[in-house]
């Protein structure tokens, strides 16, 4: 596997997503590599990243025209630009790719002196993930029902879940899951924690019970859980035109932080690609 992690550059958004990351380790991903950059397409999709010293060289134009001669249906029809850089803006312009959807990253202060109360409603209760248990396909279903239309989280598998277990930021105490009175999984909210930052990972609320405000409830347990342990901010990403979730993040306190751009082929720009 190659040695993605040297292209982060400190400040920046992280170039490749998790879900890229885990296709790379199972081999499921194309990786196309030059001395100062890298590209990666799975799934038709394309991300990549040019260190900051050789920016501006023309090695993303020569990744990407690498990438677009791949034979045999591998070739990208979108494109990722995770931090919306001038530079990749300036080269999906280049190619005649068109910006076809945005996801907002949104941040929050934690006041470590006053985590929230959680008053989980009657006939609910909240426990940890339990890895290697029902727990696992509980969660997928419900992670499936409730991103059904999300061209990515609701495609999760169950080796993707455990791609996630085994990675050093996971842990079962930090994805709480909300349970009705007979047992059947209602919500979940997944953090991870990393780098000083608390990530809302994903919020899920079981499609026939969204609307009875138990997103809020689950982002009240989910921002107790990041109390008290020293992080510097809460953060979650949002389809930008998710005005409903938009809305509840906006009453926790959250605000805008920095836009991923995705980008499609002009004969793919039409294609529905978010919620």
């Amino acid at each position: 596997m190659p040695d993605l992690a040297r292209f982060v550059v400190p400040g920046e958004a992280p170039p490749f997503s998790d879900q890229t990351l885990v296709d790379v380790r199972a081999g499921r991903a194309t990786v196309l590599e030059a001395d100062d950059g890298v590209a990666v397409v799975r799934d038709a999709e394309l991300e990549l990243v040019v260190g900051r010293e050789a920016r501006g060289h023309g090695t993303g134009t020569a990744l990407v025209t690498q990438a677009l001669a791949l034979g045999g249906g591998a070739a990208p029809v979108l494109a990722w630009a995770h931090g919306d850089h001038p530079g990749a803006r300036a080269l999906a312009h280049r190619f005649g790719w068109l910006a076809v959807r945005t996801l907002l990253q949104l941040r929050a202060p934690i006041d470590e002196a006053d985590a929230p109360s959680v008053d989980v409603p009657a006939g609910y209760s909240l426990s940890a993930f339990r890895p290697g248990t029902e727990d696992e396909a509980d969660w997928l279903t419900l992670n499936a029902a409730a991103f059904a239309h999300h061209p990515e989280q609701g495609r999760m598998t169950l080796d993707d879940l455990h791609a996630r277990e085994s990675d050093a930021w996971f842990s079962g105490d930090d994805l709480l899951l909300l349970r009705d009175a007979s047992g059947r999984l209602a919500g979940s909210c997944w953090l991870k924690v990393e780098d000083g930052i608390g990530e809302f990972y994903a919020v899920a609320v079981r499609p026939d019970l969204q609307g009875q405000r138990l997103g809020g409830v689950l982002m009240r347990a989910g921002t107790a859980r990041l109390s008290g342990r020293g992080l510097t901010a809460a953060a979650l990403y949002v389809e930008g035109n998710n005005e409903p979730a938009l809305a509840l993040y906006r009453r926790s306190g959250f605000t805008q932080h920095a836009i991923d751009v995705q980008y499609a082929a002009p004969e793919h720009a039409e294609a529905p690609t978010g919620r």
